[in-house]
């Protein structure tokens, strides 16, 4: 019998593995395959390493490798507002990397966890002094036991679904690729207040650009053709998509909607809640949320010694929240755009 299962092997999931692996027995299972045209899930995400993601991977001294990195590099974003058809330019300092290739070398400093990739989890089951987590591998299902479960296995996580009631804002990502051979350098954020709530975004990486937006969940693809619409006047070519990507983003409305755990069962990472209401930033939330699991575990009440370590990562979540309110206000965000409040101006 293991000491800790891990389900999810994205930033949250793989960090704790590598913080816990020395002291406890642990199985990571992951989704993700070793093969990256063969992976059965991939994350609908931009792949940008904001600041705050930075400063995560600066506190563990980690340095991204080259091949993890995707070109181009871009310095600013283009901030559009299609309803009042305003356009600012913002400095910002994002790295631009392959989000596969980002997740799977985190996995790869996991050297003292046994991890199971390619692997769906189906149910998880407590019984008298363990759990049962039942797996789907290669079409085989599989049982490992364990005294403790962790999930880290985002927005549609099954160990919060099994385990806990508490409700989250949620929203469906959605993301297409096209060719962008002809296409600039781009970054951009895309707001529509009469279709979402939350924000759409345009980049182009390695050829190709990607467009995305976080939508309600009921009508989510008939709105973001319809986005797309609105879009297409601002430098997109939305001709022959190459790859469509779908899946549910957490977006908490206060910090009661985070969930941490209890008794033996824990969640990290997006799957309790831990991700920007504002950007929708999570891998520095992954990886804060996984450094205090870790050092929960130390401890011998581990779910009190964990929410008290959560603290810290709630609070900043609240600050998100009310530059939420300024972001996603649309007469808050026309002002502060009209206003050209640190923005730059780009040269031709």
């Amino acid at each position: 019998m293991r000491d800790v299962i891990i389900i999810g092997g994205g930033p949250a999931g793989s960090t704790l593995a590598r913080l816990i692996g020395k002291d406890f027995n642990v199985l990571l299972i992951d989704k993700k395959s070793s093969d990256e045209s063969k992976t059965s899930f991939k994350k609908p995400c931009g792949g940008l390493i904001a600041p705050d993601a930075q400063r995560a991977l600066a506190r563990f001294q980690l340095q991204i490798p080259t091949d993890v990195l995707a070109n181009p590099q871009i310095f600013a974003v283009k901030t559009i507002d299609l309803q009042s058809r305003l356009i600012t330019h913002y400095q910002r300092f994002y790295l631009n990397v392959n989000r596969y290739r980002f997740d799977r070398w985190l996995q790869s400093l996991v050297g003292d966890a046994d991890i199971i990739e390619d692997a769906r989890v189906t149910t998880i089951k407590k019984l008298n002094d363990n759990y049962q987590v039942t797996y789907v591998k290669d079409g085989i299902e599989q049982v490992e036991h364990a005294r403790m479960i962790v999930g880290a296995d985002g927005a549609d996580s099954i160990v919060r679904k099994t385990f806990f009631n508490r409700k989250i804002r949620q929203y469906m990502a959605i993301q297409q690729f096209f060719n962008a051979s002809d296409i600039k350098p781009l970054y951009a954020s895309l707001f529509d207040h009469t279709l979402t709530d939350s924000y759409g975004w345009g980049l182009v990486k390695d050829g190709e650009l990607i467009f995305g937006a976080a939508l309600p969940l009921q009508n989510s693809r008939k709105i973001f053709e319809v986005l797309k619409d609105r879009s297409a006047v601002h430098s997109f070519d939305f001709s022959n998509p190459l790859n469509t990507e779908a899946c549910l983003v957490n977006s908490p409305r206060s910090i009661r909607e985070i969930e941490c755990g209890s008794d033996h069962v824990f969640l990290i990472g997006e799957a309790a809640g831990f991700i920007s209401p504002s950007s929708l930033e999570g891998i520095s939330y992954a990886m804060d949320s996984a450094l205090a699991l870790a050092q929960a575990m130390k401890k011998k009440n581990v779910i009190k010694y964990y929410k008290v370590k959560c603290g810290k990562i709630k609070m900043k979540i609240l600050l998100k929240q009310l530059k939420s309110i300024v972001l996603y206000t649309p007469i808050l965000r026309k002002l502060v755009m009209l206003s050209k409040l640190d923005s730059i101006n780009l040269v031709e």
